[in-house]
């Protein structure tokens, strides 16, 4: 339990810093701020994504753990964009980032330390960084993108999707990994290194975003934010325990899935809405409010499983 503390320790320390050197006008707003992300998103990220990928074992992609967080993601991507549709009335691009805000986890800095330290096993993980990176986030990613109209618009929203540097990534990883292959180390050094920043780039960046603004804002985007908060730390792992019990998961699998489904917003998608400056405070707000509210939920979870 030290080390998801640790894990929490970790993002909470660095957006202070990103938010105190804001403050002091050492990272300056806007553009400026917005280098960060996309260095992370072009980057440092891609670099993460591969490294962790390639060098995993493919045999766990396919487990019952990993089909049931995928599951309880979807559906609760679904729920928040009905949602939106009746009550909210937001563009698509805001209402993909609520969706993605509402679903889209931390698989990464807090899934590996709470996957080893909570659930025990962290085989779990990297499947879910590849079904999120591989399969969701084209769907994201267009989704954000998608702010104009007609076919063409509608076919590169698509095309970006695709052919986001962290889909590439997490691709070109897969096959490596299903291949057997080992990246030369000379080779592997670097992406590593690369990598290595990816996490301290986004979380700098949301401190500093933070300078300046409050979170939950009164506005349009307050009560969205309150429901794909809501909806990632009650509805999701609620759907994940629905769906693993129908599937006839028990113990430790069973509380992999929804300890996994109730980790807190990943940065990722406030990185992503920051990159194509659509949903931002949203995607902001829900991942500051459950990355607070993520550990007693993970917690009452663990009490009662």
């Amino acid at each position: 339990m030290l080390d998801v503390l640790t894990g929490f320790s970790i993002i909470f320390t660095v957006i202070g810093v990103g938010y105190v050197l804001a403050r002091r006008g050492i990272i300056g707003q806007g553009e400026a701020r917005l280098q960060f992300n996309r260095v992370a998103f072009w980057a440092t990220t891609p670099s993460l994504i591969f490294s962790s990928v390639a060098t995993s074992d493919t045999s766990t992609f396919l487990s019952p753990v990993n089909a049931v967080v995928f599951g309880s993601t979807l559906i609760t991507m679904g729920i928040f964009w009905v949602i939106s549709m009746i009550f909210f009335r937001q563009d698509v691009p805001t209402r993909m980032a609520g969706a993605a805000s509402s679903s889209y986890f931390n698989s990464v800095n807090m899934g590996l330390p709470i996957a080893l330290y909570v659930i025990g096993d962290a085989t779990y993980v990297v499947p879910a960084v590849l079904l999120q990176m591989a399969v969701l986030s084209p769907f994201i990613i267009a989704g954000l993108n998608a702010g104009g109209s007609g076919k063409h618009h509608v076919r590169d929203s698509i095309i970006a999707g695709l052919t986001a540097p962290m889909v590439l990534a997490a691709i070109a990883g897969f096959a490596v990994s299903a291949a057997g292959w080992t990246v030369p180390e000379p080779v592997m050094a670097p992406i590593r290194i690369l990598g290595g920043a990816s996490i301290p780039l986004i979380l700098m960046s949301f401190g500093a975003s933070l300078n300046g603004r409050s979170v939950l804002k009164s506005g349009p985007d307050r009560l969205p934010t309150l429901t794909a908060t809501a909806l990632k730390l009650t509805a999701m792992p609620a759907v994940a325990w629905g769906i693993a019990t129908l599937a006839g998961l028990e113990g430790n699998q069973l509380y992999a899935a929804v300890i996994l489904a109730a980790l807190p917003t990943a940065q990722n998608v406030y990185n992503y809405a920051a990159n194509y400056r659509v949903g931002e405070t949203v995607a902001r707000d829900t991942v500051f409010l459950t990355t607070f509210l993520s550990l007693p939920a993970m917690l009452f979870i663990a009490a009662v499983l």
